[in-house]
């Protein structure tokens, strides 16, 4: 079944050959700035309106730990997806009750569950500061002062407008480096969870049915917001649609999809291919091993390696779903033949003279980020440290020693825009367990050996005379990190009290603090390069083309859009639609043996439940990894389902959109109902859902 996947993405991205531009196809991941409105009207007759457009940005949340949700009721409740929300399920579990396993639902406000450092955003507005931070930049900078000079009109800007609006300040770079937008957005930290089903119903199939369609999964999870402490009053919230969606409806996507590499050059895509992605890899298939045998020696090992197993398996499907695309001859082809294509149009043009040798700078300073790219990854990114503890440990040492410089020439995180959300996760009360710590730190120890040899005087001096495993036990058994009001008297007191301090990890990470950020200036010194290079291909691209584009995905809101509609694989129709009657089926073809197994309680409800009430759907709507948790609403701005997954085939839209058969997974607005009557009970729920008091 695996290779007959595998055969079919393949045959998917051949279809490049034969994309269509945008604008004939469902292809989008547009600003809410920028959105595709003579699109849609061509081609939909459809026309959103400003309050339409606005209603929907402000109806949408963004889950700092990775995903999208949305509010759904006037008082501040929150949708997402569970598996979104399994990063807080996870930190409020203990060995009394498993949040992930059992589910929860708190009956009353009385019984809903702070969360542990959990932020949710909401973009208010969006302001072009392009001009500014291009102006700043002197055109006869080197590479290097370039990279200063634009770090600090970034932090200006952001510390400027979060100090006059008190809102979280970020300038997005887009395109590549072809624009800078000002996104300022709300944040909420109190924030509690209200229900969450059984991971296996949430999660129904397991990794086996990971990225598969048909699907029968309720992967939706829902918490609250606070504001001194009382539940946040919401102007923007989305009323639910009970009907559903029907075939071939037109529906939007409103969500925070995470990355994208379509406006990539060849050179930046063949390191991918070639590096980057096989790299990834082979850390999470070591991971996956990791934690797989660790979780299967007890049952608290399991659940507490429960939530970032999922992660690895996720990441890893995913990215092996990716390089197949990458791996094929045919897309390099065509991607070839289309900058060729735009290089010869920028040879025509007189005006355009100066963009001429972008592509060659990027290409030369991707050689140079390949070079360093495994120092990068072990040192700066943390790759040959996995420990929480480690990440305390340099948060600390970093924040006191940035705080010394002026903002805009502290690293990026530790900006005064940044501090809020920065002591948010520092100082968390999560609970962090010493044994599964210390078993991460030693495996990420033994892959930087294994990466970069026994030999090396940079591994003889992190390992300290002792083996990976020996090392870790040492710093993560005498570090005092794990201990909040430690953390608070070192951040409060500074570089001073943090140097007395001695701390073992502290000290661990002040070791490798030289080099690691001896790489990350080499880093971003050759992405500025490819920066200043990709705003002139931007340029040009908008001045051929037309600016009616959309950028690259960047974490950020978009808007999406498509049809609902099901697809043909080996001669066999895919259903736009699955129902609760086909869950059963699937379950009882697999004998109910793990992970296609249900939960008692949904054994019990069977005969309750309408079996063809819908439960999940598909559409072309152009999405990727982020977007779980985006709402989906049709013309009426209704919430009609929300975002789960994609489809295999949905796994090369990293590096171009098809819709053939790509499809965005979605749990329908009428099934979360049907479960929530019948199964959980949950009146209270369903009643603020549909909008009725009491």
């Amino acid at each position: 079944m695996r290779s007959e996947k595998i055969k079919h993405l393949a045959t998917a991205l051949t279809m490049v050959l034969s994309v269509l531009p945008v604008g004939v196809t469902d292809e989008g991941m547009w600003l809410f700035n920028n959105p595709p409105i003579k699109l849609l009207k061509e081609k939909y007759g459809f026309e959103p309106t400003d309050d339409w457009l606005l209603h929907l940005q402000q109806s949408s949340v963004r889950f700092n730990s990775g995903g999208s949700g949305s509010f759904v009721s006037e008082d501040g409740l929150v949708m997402s997806n569970h598996h979104v929300g399994s990063d807080a399920l996870q930190k409020m579990s203990d060995e009394k009750h498993n949040y992930l396993r059992e589910g929860f639902y708190a009956r009353s406000l009385e019984e809903e569950k702070p969360c542990y450092d959990l932020e949710l955003n909401v973009l208010i507005s969006i302001e072009d500061v392009t001009e500014r931070v291009n102006s700043a930049v002197p055109q006869s900078a080197s590479p290097e002062e370039a990279f200063a000079a634009r770090r600090r009109i970034i932090a200006q800007i952001e510390k400027e407008s979060y100090e006059k609006t008190g809102l979280r300040s970020d300038v997005i770079t887009l395109y590549q480096g072809g624009a800078y937008h000002l996104y300022r957005f709300k944040r909420y930290t109190d924030v509690r969870l209200v229900f969450a089903p059984e991971q296996q119903i949430a999660f129904f199939g397991g990794d086996p049915d990971n990225f598969e369609y048909p699907r029968y999964c309720l992967d939706i999870c829902f918490f609250r917001v606070y504001e001194n402490g009382k539940p946040a009053k919401i102007t923007h919230w989305l009323k639910w649609n009970q009907i559903g969606v029907s075939d071939n409806e037109l529906v939007f996507v409103s969500g925070h999809p995470g990355n994208t590499d379509r406006l990539l050059t060849v050179p930046e895509l063949e390191y991918l291919r070639d590096n980057a992605f096989p790299y990834t890899l082979e850390r999470l298939n070591r991971l996956e091993v990791l934690l797989n045998s660790w979780g299967q020696r007890t049952p608290e090992n399991a659940r507490r390696a429960m939530e970032d197993l999922f992660g690895v398996q996720n990441s890893r499907k995913a990215r092996r779903g990716g390089l197949d695309g990458l791996l094929d001859p045919q897309f390099f082809v065509k991607k070839q033949q289309q900058d060729q294509q735009l290089q010869n149009e920028v040879a025509k043009r007189t005006e355009l003279k100066d963009c001429a040798d972008a592509w060659e700078k990027i290409a030369q300073a991707q050689k140079i980020i390949e070079k360093h790219s495994l120092e990068y990854r072990l040192l700066e990114g943390a790759n040959g440290f996995n420990s929480e503890l480690f990440r305390i440990a340099r948060t600390l040492l970093r924040s006191t020693t940035e705080s010394q410089k002026p903002d805009g020439e502290r690293l990026r995180e530790y900006r005064d825009s940044a501090k809020p959300s920065l002591e948010l996760r520092l100082f968390s009360a999560m609970p962090i367990y010493e044994d599964y710590d210390e078993l991460k730190l030693a495996d990420s120890l033994r892959f930087l050996v294994a990466k970069l040899g026994w030999s090396n005087p940079l591994t003889q001096k992190i390992l300290d005379g002792k083996s990976p495993v020996e090392r870790a036990s040492e710093l993560v058994r005498n570090t005092k990190v794990k201990d909040i009001n430690f953390r608070k008297t070192l951040y409060k007191q500074g570089i001073t009290e943090v140097d007395a301090a001695k701390d073992p990890m502290i000290e661990f990470a002040r070791l490798i603090d030289e080099p690691s950020r001896e790489v990350r200036k080499i880093i971003e010194t050759q992405d500025e390069i490819k920066q200043q290079a990709h705003a002139k291909i931007a340029r040009a691209r908008f001045l051929i083309e037309s600016a009616n584009t959309y950028p690259d995905a960047t974490f950020t809101l978009r808007l999406a859009f498509g049809q609902v509609k099901g697809y043909t694989e080996n001669g066999k129709q895919i259903p736009f639609q699955t129902t609760y009657r086909g869950l059963y089926e699937r379950a009882a073809q697999m004998e109910y043996k793990p992970p296609f197994n249900l939960p008692e309680r949904w054994i019990k409800s069977k005969s309750k439940l309408n079996l063809d009430a819908p439960l999940d759907f598909v559409s072309t709507a152009d999405i990727i990894g982020g977007n779980s948790g985006s709402p989906v609403v049709n013309r009426n701005c209704e919430l009609v389902g929300i975002i789960f997954d994609g489809n295999i085939q949905s796994l090369v839209l990293d590096f171009y959109y098809t819709e053939t058969q790509a499809r965005a997974l979605a749990v329908s607005s009428r099934g979360i109902l049907e479960a929530l009557k019948k199964v959980y009970k949950a009146d209270k729920l369903v009643k603020e859902l549909v909008g009725k008091k009491g």
